[in-house]
């Protein structure tokens, strides 16, 4: 594509952006930057953080409620862990959480964050996609973010598919890079590059979505490749999903007056320092002794399934509930139920919800 063309599209696009702009929580929109707003990486960092594999939506609020807590990265640094993993319960992906207050221990040390992406890159649990996005959205740094809705914009405009298998697709996905990247370098002097990874990034949550996109009033329609073939949803042509496998296990809710009893999970591995209700390992067969490792001797009684879908595999987690005395000991900690259901990552908050609600029944929400 020549470089005017390149130019007609940047064009297209900042002309659409200024009008049509979502208000985001943690972005400063196009007027405010021509005033002289710049935007905040701490918040950028954060929002992409909990934006990975999450919507919009669901971010938000928690995005609002660190926000507030912690309004800058040395509060954050400065934040006990238990804090930081209890306001993160319910978001999901937990090891971000660990990977985020890392990475404040690490800003704290510093007098702000790097401004490019090779300094992005050197801290804890940045990737290459977190470190252009910050860069990019930030400092105006001219490096092409590639996150899902960007990778689908791309790929209609340059008709980029492939064959549906994981070579294929890897193929594929570097052209896209190159492409949204050749949009980046062809920035004139005076255009923002966070403004137009922004840009890329509404128009594919909102025009250019992955069924039924709104051609007729998409600013690009003239100038893309899929929408002239007449059938854009066949881009972009990922690589078929492997069905995920299944995992068995035993969840056990030691109840005492109002209170649950909970441990933390080892720092490292899924759920790494998360507080959860003791439980069995989880193994794709099933366990030949459901109450091996329950703690204490106690009169356990099942009441029921849950069902919890992770990146990799599905879990199914026979729920046992047993009461204790008013001044029984075990290990863990003791916290009220109502507490416990705020604080606890969600097929934590399943299981003690259905064991402190009582009954016989599945919960299979992911």
């Amino acid at each position: 594509m020549t470089a005017h063309n390149l130019r007609k599209m940047l064009t297209a696009v900042d002309r659409w952006y200024r009008r049509h702009a979502r208000v985001l929580p943690w972005r400063v929109g196009p007027e405010a930057r021509d005033q002289g707003v710049k935007p905040d990486p701490y918040l950028v960092w954060l929002s992409e953080v909990m934006l990975q594999q999450t919507t919009i939506p669901h971010a938000a609020p928690y995005f609002e409620a660190f926000r507030k807590r912690w309004p800058n990265v040395k509060k954050l640094a400065a934040a006990s862990w238990e804090d930081v993993s209890a306001a993160w319960a319910g978001l999901g992906y937990y090891s971000r959480a660990r990977n985020l207050y890392a990475c404040a221990q690490v800003l704290a040390q510093r007098r702000g964050f790097p401004q490019d992406t090779k300094g992005l890159r050197e801290l804890p649990g940045v990737g290459p996609y977190t470190a252009a996005a910050i860069a990019s959205i930030a400092f105006d740094e001219r490096i092409a973010p590639v996150d899902g809705n960007i990778e689908r914009v791309v790929s209609r405009l340059w008709a980029i598919g492939s064959d549906g298998t994981e070579k294929g697709w890897r193929a594929a996905k570097v052209e896209i890079g190159e492409r949204a990247q050749a949009l980046a370098d062809a920035l004139p002097a005076d255009r923002r590059a966070g403004d137009l990874a922004q840009a890329l990034m509404d128009l594919g949550a909102t025009l250019c979505t992955l069924r039924k996109p709104n051609c007729p009033i998409c600013p690009l329609n003239p100038m893309c490749a899929a929408r002239a073939e007449g059938e854009p949803e066949h881009y972009p042509a990922k690589a078929e999903k492997k069905a995920v496998p299944t995992r068995l296990g035993s969840a056990y809710v030691l109840v005492r007056g109002e209170e649950v009893l909970l441990v933390r999970r080892p720092p490292s591995g899924l759920l790494g320092g998360m507080m959860m209700p003791p439980g069995s390992v989880w193994s794709e067969e099933k366990l030949f002794d459901p109450l091996e490792g329950a703690p204490g001797k106690f009169a356990w009684e099942h009441v029921g399934e849950v069902r919890h879908v992770f990146t990799h595999f599905a879990l199914k987690l026979d729920v046992w509930r047993a009461q204790a005395p008013a001044r029984a000991k075990a290990a863990g900690e003791w916290m009220k139920a109502k507490d416990a259901l705020a604080a606890l990552p969600t097929v934590g908050r399943k299981v003690v919800a259905l064991a402190v609600g009582g009954g016989n029944r599945r919960d299979s929400a992911s």
